[in-house]
């Protein structure tokens, strides 16, 4: 199909999503406790559901049939920007949290910690726009953007106006991607026009980074300026710290950004990788990043609490997550036979454990081979992993894959299929999918692992001479 029609087949997915949006997605007083049938016996529930699943369908069609056949950079930056403007104007879609942001800065310029207590506190005037299960709950964003967020309230005293503010924030974190991204892709050999349409006109920068107004659009903007500064002046310690700065600041948004500063320090070496070579050039970068994430915490008059609220995650069971997957499984089968098994915590733990170590054997390999690229590695073990998975989070590796990777296939499947796991209010399908969610999850990961420890035992086979 000519891509000049694929670029209107995708904006007429944005514009049904948009639809959707302002028919059933997560206004201010929606239901919190809504089910895929409540949506649909709505008074517009089969237009909505239809008008989400259509709209995906097609944004993500558009998106996948180009991935490997974009005109040129301009091209991808023009489409992708075109199909961001009806969700720019729409109300959220796909996720409440939005008004998190605004109920925690409410918090914050009051004048308490929202690392210590929950927004229900104070309360926050727009308390009934949250979740139930997240009012009580210390914030879990670090403290650059807790002083976003209290910046926006004070300055606006709306929720309206904040949420205004705050799509604009993640609509400044998706220009700063697009701008340093293409330092990223050639430096490891990949058209430029690949990786700016892979990361930028998926439909989960459209649905979550943009109309959602998630504050993963900062972070990863963020932290792909850091990577680009580091990879575009190795050796230099003045840009080299700079860099470390900024992926300080993206961890000072999101915690998670600082899985890829041990990668950065390796690509800010010049030459082959040496102890020396790695204190004297990584050294910066390491440096940099760790004032930044000290300094934003007591700019902001803060502890370091949004370390400890990250464990909260843990109280959303959904199986998109493999080792909770696994640990359901578990469940369901003691189950059949009459016994009571939270093997959760177990399985959350080992998935912990398994993460360090493969971050750690990551880096020792990267060390030899390209940084960049074992950095999105990295980012897709860290979202793999975690006790839970949201589908925006998949847009940290997805942003570095796509301008490090040279084969794309994988990571768009993932991108695809993360695409429909949130329905326009921001109901997870996960929760009402258990079974047979869980126990294909948990195939998926024995298949994975069998394959991955296949893998490795050719690789240390002997290449038989000639």
């Amino acid at each position: 199909m000519p891509h000049h029609l694929t670029r209107w087949i995708g904006l007429a997915g944005s514009a049904l999503l948009a639809v959707a949006a302002y028919l059933g997605g997560a206004l201010p007083h929606s239901p919190l406790r809504a089910t895929p049938v409540s949506i649909w016996q709505g008074r517009h529930g089969p237009l909505v559901v239809g008008a989400w699943l259509v709209g995906t369908a097609l944004m993500a069609w558009a998106w996948w049939s180009l991935r490997d056949r974009v005109p040129s950079a301009r091209w991808a930056l023009v489409t992708a920007g075109l199909w961001l403007v009806p969700l720019l104007v729409a109300p959220p879609l796909g996720s409440r949290d939005v008004y998190a942001y605004a109920c925690q800065g409410a918090s914050y310029a009051a004048g308490i910690n929202p690392y210590e207590q929950g927004v229900s506190a104070l309360p926050c005037p727009w308390l009934d726009t949250i979740s139930y299960i997240w009012r009580d709950t210390p914030a879990p964003y670090g403290p650059l953007f807790v002083m976003i967020s209290g910046a926006i309230v004070k300055a606006t005293g709306s929720l309206y106006a904040s949420i205004a503010l705050f799509r604009l924030i993640a609509v400044a974190g998706v220009a700063l991607t697009a701008w340093c991204l293409p330092v990223l892709a050639r430096r490891c050999g990949v058209p430029v026009r690949r990786a700016l349409w892979l990361a930028l006109a998926s439909p989960l920068v459209g649905v979550h980074l943009v109309s959602g107004a998630h504050n993963d659009a900062l972070m990863v903007g963020l932290l792909v300026a850091g990577l680009a500064v580091v990879a575009a002046r190795p050796g230099r310690t003045g840009p080299l710290l700079a860099g470390g700065v900024l992926l300080g600041l993206a961890a000072a948004v999101k915690v998670t950004a600082l899985v890829v500063v041990p990668f950065a320090a390796l690509v800010a070496i010049v030459g082959p990788y040496r102890i020396r070579a790695l204190l004297r050039d990584g050294g910066p970068v390491v440096g940099g990043a760790v004032a930044a994430v000290v300094g934003a915490t007591f700019a902001a008059g803060l502890d370091f609490g949004w370390v400890s609220g990250l464990a909260r995650g843990g109280d959303v069971i959904a199986w998109t997550s493999p080792p909770t997957a696994v640990g359901q499984t578990v469940g369901y089968v003691a189950a059949l036979f009459g016994a009571h098994v939270d093997a959760l915590p177990v399985t959350r733990a080992i998935g912990m454990v398994v993460l360090a170590v493969l971050l750690v054997w990551l880096w020792w390999r990267a060390r030899t081979r390209d940084p960049l690229w074992h950095a999105g590695l990295a980012l897709a073990a860290t979202v793999a992993l975690a006790p839970l998975f949201h589908p925006w989070y998949w847009t940290w590796p997805l942003t570095v894959l796509a301008a490090t990777a040279l084969r794309a296939g994988w990571f768009s499947v993932v991108t695809v299929v993360s695409s429909f796991l949130v329905l326009a209010d921001g109901s997870g399908l996960a929760r009402y999918t258990k079974m047979p969610g869980a126990p294909l999850m948990t195939l998926l990961v024995i298949v994975v692992a069998v394959r991955l420890v296949r893998s490795a035992r050719a690789a240390r086979r002997p290449v038989p001479a000639d």
